[in-house]
């Protein structure tokens, strides 16, 4: 154990500091969905601060990373930590103002996904540069872990202090959090160079974006595994767009049980992260995944489809979040042990394009299935139905609706993928 503590040293600092500054993100995005929905009650109009976040993430990623191989990763950190602070900044002033629309929040949101845009690349690759080889597994639990913690946490205390002292104590809660991130990566930490990083600075950008490009269409296993996940990402995000019409105006709902819900979710992948940690190396990493993933996605929607209570609602959540953290370990291994690290940022820009253009049409349609076609579809059922008899009545049984269309989706996505996924081999050196 000390071996690995001090192995780990610097992982340790950045990664602690940048989970309390995720922890206090969180919390902000949380309340301000809180706020969004008392104002509109629209399931949509509260997805589109998810699509605004992940839109310019889509669009710019395959750029970003030509801007993190061939600068200063350190750099780029500080910086884009700091216009995203500026963001929270100019919320809390609006909302001081009295002037807070929700355009601000999807403007000052789409600000946001394009400063993570750029910075997520480069801390990859910073987590790669300052973490043994033989510790990827290892970092890559501890990193779910905290994610798991984050997802437990956030609600939990965005709530809170929503409640009792107004969405400004949550901003000040975010706004200090940035602080010690910032302070600790500007003065205590050291990210090396990576190897090759000078030729990446000769490359233009537009040859930076082929070569992430050209790496993938060599790699086949690379990419129909990001192509496999970008399936994923379109049922779950839509699962994300529709759980709060779900819980929040049910009569067993509300804030305090979407609360509750997420941070089972969170509980969840905690526990999946603690196992990865321990768990030895498993002879089929790219099985692991796939099968993760169709636990995941069928169990889950099905069992919030059909039940009607926070105990079940929790329930689903921690099935569909325990495998998570099994998958994201192996996919990281996979892809850390597979791509020279010179070429990390770039590969990495142009998988997060791929992987994730997904998320923000997944948000519109859950949101749209929620608004425009389940809510109408049931409301205009008949009280002894069968839709009634399945998914209940009232506001809420439209978004349950969308949750078995996304279960079955979910099932097909993970059968069709791991027919093709079962041809690849991975070999670890």
């Amino acid at each position: 154990m000390k071996n690995l503590i001090k192995e780990l040293k610097t992982f340790l600092i950045l990664w602690s500091t940048q989970s309390l500054s995720q922890l206090g993100s969180a919390m902000t995005n949380f309340a301000l969905t809180l706020w969004l929905y008392r104002q509109t009650g629209s399931a949509l109009e509260t997805a589109l601060l998810s699509i605004c976040s992940y839109a310019p993430y889509v669009c710019m990623s395959i750029f970003a990373g030509a801007v993190s191989d061939r600068w200063d990763k350190k750099k780029i950190m500080l910086i884009c930590d700091t216009l995203a602070a500026c963001c929270t900044v100019a919320v809390f002033v609006l909302l001081q103002s009295d002037l807070l629309q929700p355009w601000h929040m999807y403007l000052l949101n789409a600000i946001n996904g394009l400063m993570n845009t750029v910075q997520q690349p480069a801390g990859d690759v910073a987590m790669t540069l300052i973490t043994p080889k033989r510790r990827y597994q290892a970092a890559s639990g501890l990193r779910s872990f905290s994610n798991s913690l984050v997802t437990i946490l956030h609600p939990v205390l965005a709530t809170s202090l929503f409640a009792f002292a107004g969405i400004e104590a949550v901003i000040y809660v975010d706004l200090a959090t940035f602080a010690a991130a910032f302070l600790t990566l500007l003065l205590f930490v050291r990210i090396p160079s990576a190897a090759g990083e000078n030729a990446g600075e000769r490359e233009s950008f537009s040859e930076s974006v082929r070569a992430g490009l050209s790496y993938l269409r060599s790699h086949g296993m690379i990419l129909t595994l990001i192509l496999f996940l970008a399936g994923v990402n379109l049922v779950a995000s839509a699962f994300d767009a529709a759980l709060p019409a779900l819980i929040l105006p049910r009569e067993n709902g509300g804030e305090t049980a979407l609360g509750i819900v997420t941070s089972s979710a969170g509980i969840a992948a905690l526990a999946g992260s603690l196992i990865v940690t321990m768990l030895p190396a498993p002879k089929n990493r790219i099985r692991v995944i796939y099968l993760t993933m169709l636990v995941s996605l069928s169990a889950e929607n099905f069992l919030l489809a059909f039940c009607r209570t926070p105990f079940w609602w929790c329930l689903g959540q921690v099935i569909g979040w325990l495998p998570v953290p099994v998958m994201n370990a192996n996919l990281d291994v996979i892809l850390r042990v597979t791509i020279p690290e010179s070429m990390q940022g770039r590969v990495y820009s142009c998988r997060n394009t791929l992987q994730f253009f997904t998320i923000p049409l997944g948000f519109f349609l859950g949101g749209y299935l929620v608004d425009e076609i389940c809510e109408p579809v049931m409301s205009a059922a008949s009280y002894n139905g069968m839709l009634t008899r399945l998914f209940g009545s009232g506001k809420g049984s439209g978004a349950a609706m969308v949750m078995l269309i996304l279960g079955i989706s979910g099932t097909l996505v993970c059968l069709g993928f791991g027919r093709i996924l079962r041809k690849y081999r991975f070999e670890e050196e």
